[in-house]
């Protein structure tokens, strides 16, 4: 069988919202007048002209999601997918829609991180490429203490941390799609917090690339003041 090779991008967004404080998922809030989720996939669309997109949407969002395209004349071409029950068994779900006998770079990415850079997007495919995984980072730039006991803030012991071995974790995270087939074939783990780390699990090296500042997660009323705030910029 002769093996193809292309280009994948896999973009969940099952959010509810609710620490947005409203009923409309916070993937579908409007930043700078277009929903969030259009900016996500507009920018893999610039920095990866040719690769195929997959939304994992869950199935009661699915229709209104359709609505807002047709109300945006969105026209970046994808493919949606149904969300599961946890975000391990989404991911699981949008694999499935890649063709059997494709290798080539597979990326999963936040659908309410809309402000990656088409650079680093490049970056994490290009890597990925080349060493079979890429996870984008950046610096800890402010003091971290570690709690050495209780969660309890005022009961526990704590020391400092050298926060130069640390790094924040952002998507998207990139892997050879073999590679990464063989992973998600894995049972779910509680461990598995971000795709990295199933890869992780078995026994993979993560390759970090440096990420963008502004590569946020859009989860709290604050975080789209921000949002708002860099659009501006642009």
């Amino acid at each position: 069988m002769t093996t193809t090779v292309a280009d994948y991008v896999i973009i969940v967004a099952g959010g509810r919202g609710l620490r947005m404080g409203g009923e409309i998922p916070k993937q579908f809030l409007p930043v700078g007048g277009i929903p969030v989720l259009m900016r996500t996939l507009s920018v893999f669309r610039e920095a990866l002209p040719e690769a195929d997109i997959i939304l994992v949407l869950p199935a009661a969002q699915q229709a209104y999601w359709a609505q807002l395209c047709e109300e945006h004349h969105f026209a970046v071409p994808h493919r949606v997918a149904t969300g599961g029950e946890t975000r391990f068994h989404s991911v699981r779900n949008g694999l499935a829609l890649l063709p059997d006998g494709v290798d080539g770079v597979v990326s999963i990415h936040d659908g309410v991180r809309p402000f990656v850079s088409p650079e680093v997007i490049r970056r994490c495919y290009a890597e990925a490429r080349e060493r079979g995984t890429a996870v984008p980072v950046v610096p800890v730039v402010e003091t971290m203490r570690q709690l050495t006991e209780s969660c309890n803030l005022s009961e526990a012991d704590s020391r400092t941390v050298d926060r130069q071995t640390y790094r924040l974790v952002q998507t998207p995270q990139a892997f050879r799609i073999s590679l990464f087939r063989e992973a998600m074939q894995q049972d779910y783990h509680p461990s598995f917090t971000d795709d990295a780390s199933v890869v992780e699990h078995l026994g993979r090296r993560i390759t970090l690339v440096e990420g963008n500042r502004e590569n946020i997660k859009l989860t709290t009323p604050s975080d789209i003041a921000y949002a708002e705030y860099l659009c501006s910029l642009q």
